[in-house]
């Protein structure tokens, strides 16, 4: 996530919890070793990274095209050590074989939407703002969030509220949205946000934030099928991590933190049968946790970066190679 302060990309990010990720990171970041960070955004963490080892090589991924453009600037010193890939994390392992790198060293993930496209009035990300609905990651991918709003039906819109945004009135919502698009199309935030505001009741609006929340965040995550793509990738990405190797990721809310939680624990536990005496080395874990659950920031960061509130750092190591899929029989 960023803090958006100033137009060059180095004033406009914050890194949160940068020196956490780069303790548990640092150790594995060698002469030679491989970085792949994931969700490059505006380059702070990368910039770090590059700053701190000299000999490590980054793969800088990112589906935003501005923010690709914007990093590459600020990682212009160290241009003969980046490789740039416009792509979703879900196509690591793509990247990696284009690359022709077999496996990385060290992995980083910064999920969800940047503060850099949530203070750009015109990506239709904040409800603070009045902007075209769009709300597009990369603006080249087909469908916005008006599309969503407009072509939906009740059900579907209010499954996207209920899962994506956890909003308890999903279903009045989603009933409005479909009355007052008959009306009109949805084109602007400003017109859905007058739509939320009459559909949730007055008692929840005063204790439960700004009544357009978990909308805006529930049609972000549709849009650019936050959790799908996450969902692939990080499998992906641990299949990709070489032995010895660390992952870590910085997730904003509990949906995505809890694939990373699932999926981190799933690769540190025995799958030893019940009843066997002795644990087979194809048994064994594959990942060693790096955090203790989730770390989160300490006080001076909450207090520097207020944004940096909801976050939640994991890590964890490969200890031994991929597990062999499991065969099936005839």
């Amino acid at each position: 996530m960023t803090t958006t302060t100033g137009p060059g990309a180095a004033d406009r990010h914050v890194p949160v919890m940068l020196e956490p990720v780069l303790d548990l990171l640092g150790p594995v970041l060698v002469p030679g070793a491989v970085h792949v960070d994931g969700t490059l955004g505006m380059g702070g963490h990368a910039e770090a990274v590059l700053a701190r080892h000299p000999g490590v090589r980054l793969v800088a991924i990112d589906r935003d095209p501005l923010a690709l453009d914007l990093a590459r600037t600020r990682l212009a010193p160290f241009a003969d050590r980046v490789d740039y890939a416009h792509a979703t994390n879900d196509e690591i392992g793509d990247v990696l074989d284009d690359l022709g790198i077999g496996c990385a060293q060290s992995m980083f993930f910064d999920l969800g939407v940047s503060s850099f496209q949530l203070d750009e009035a015109e990506r239709g990300f904040a409800y603070a703002q009045d902007a075209p609905l769009d709300m597009r990651m990369d603006p080249g991918a087909p469908t916005t969030a008006a599309d969503v709003l407009n072509t939906y039906d009740e059900r579907e819109l209010t499954r996207v509220l209920q899962e994506y945004g956890e909003e308890r009135f999903a279903r009045r919502i989603a009933r409005s949205v479909v009355r007052e698009r008959e009306i009109a199309p949805f084109e602007t935030s400003a017109r859905l946000v007058e739509v939320l505001r009459a559909s949730i009741p007055a008692a929840s609006q005063r204790t439960g934030g700004h009544p357009a929340k978990r909308t805006f965040q529930a049609l972000r995550i549709e849009v650019n099928a936050e959790l799908t793509v996450w969902e692939r990738a990080l499998p992906e990405a641990l299949r990709r991590l070489c032995v010895g190797g660390r992952l870590a990721v910085l997730s904003f809310h509990s949906l995505e933190d809890r694939i990373t939680k699932r999926a981190l624990a799933a690769g540190a536990t025995s799958t030893t049968p019940p009843g066997l005496p002795v644990e087979l080395p194809e048994h064994a874990p594959e990942l060693r946790p790096l955090t203790r659950g989730a770390a989160t920031p300490d006080a001076a960061e909450l207090a520097a970066n207020p944004r940096s509130a909801s976050v939640r750092l994991r890590a964890a190591e490969r200890t031994r190679p991929v597990r062999a899929p499991e065969r099936t029989s005839r």
